[in-house]
């Protein structure tokens, strides 16, 4: 693939080498104002240009509405805070599981939540997302943006993601104040996820049927400086109601679980 980015006017063109025949290549060209284009090639022979004109853009010709009820009344409403518990490990640490369960003890509690799990996502959302790096970033970023909007709206978002690369969970970070971005890094070892293996996914991995896969061929990058850590104790892992406890009540000590 080539991408050109010229100045759409007559007094700039792109010359493009000659390549073989049973080359495919597609040319970026931004366009901000009506243009002319002009295809010229010394080629012999049958060939197809295909010309596709997109007006989706980083447009500047768009603003923000603000809506009179805001986030502080949501919260008033909800009596509860907005924020974002981002829970990252790797496949078979427990993510999903923590997940709902913490979900359900927050929902014993009155506490309004909503779970986005990564494999949920990919059957909507997401779905036209494979798991190059580029699509696990886009994969995160749009997750982060979703998991944004829950946290204004009052809720106590719980993002259930393998989300391996440290880069786009800051980012996601940076999407909220500091505070609401709950990071839990559930820090189990490879050893135990892959005896788990409960989707066999690693058994595939090792067998070559999967490329990419975290923690066998693409790397998991554990968070520096996350807010909850959970691991085993003594080589016993907690207990779902235990980790779910442990999140629990750092909600409760940083305020999440009230209205200011």
């Amino acid at each position: 693939m080539l991408t050109c980015n010229y100045p759409p006017n007559i007094t700039n063109y792109v010359h493009i080498q000659p390549l073989p025949i049973h080359y495919t290549s597609y040319y970026r060209f931004p366009f901000s104002h009506p243009s002319f284009l002009f295809f010229s090639s010394p080629l012999p022979g049958n060939r197809i240009v295909f010309l596709v004109m997109a007006t989706l853009g980083n447009s500047t010709n768009i603003f923000w509405h603000e809506c009179p009820v805001g986030k502080a009344d949501r919260q008033k409403l909800l009596n509860q805070q907005g924020c974002v518990v981002w829970i990252t490990g790797l496949s078979g640490s427990g993510k999903s599981t923590l997940a709902c369960s913490l979900g359900r003890e927050l929902h014993s509690r009155g506490n309004l939540s909503y779970v986005l799990d990564g494999d949920n996502l990919r059957h909507g959302l997401n779905k036209n997302l494979g798991f190059s790096p580029e699509d696990r970033t886009e994969n995160i970023r749009r997750v982060g943006e979703v998991a944004k909007l829950f946290a204004d709206a009052g809720l106590i978002c719980i993002a259930s993601l393998i989300s391996p690369y440290r880069k786009d969970r800051n980012a996601c970070r940076a999407l909220l104040p500091d505070a609401n971005f709950v990071e839990v890094f559930l820090n189990m070892p490879l050893e135990l996820c892959e005896g788990r293996d409960p989707k066999g996914l690693y058994k595939l991995a090792r067998a070559g049927k999967i490329k990419g896969f975290t923690g066998i061929d693409d790397p998991y990058e554990p968070p520096l400086n996350c807010e909850i850590e959970i691991k085993q104790k003594e080589g016993v892992c907690p207990t779902p109601n235990e980790m779910a406890g442990q999140v629990v009540s750092y909600l409760e000590d940083k305020g999440f679980l009230h209205a200011q």
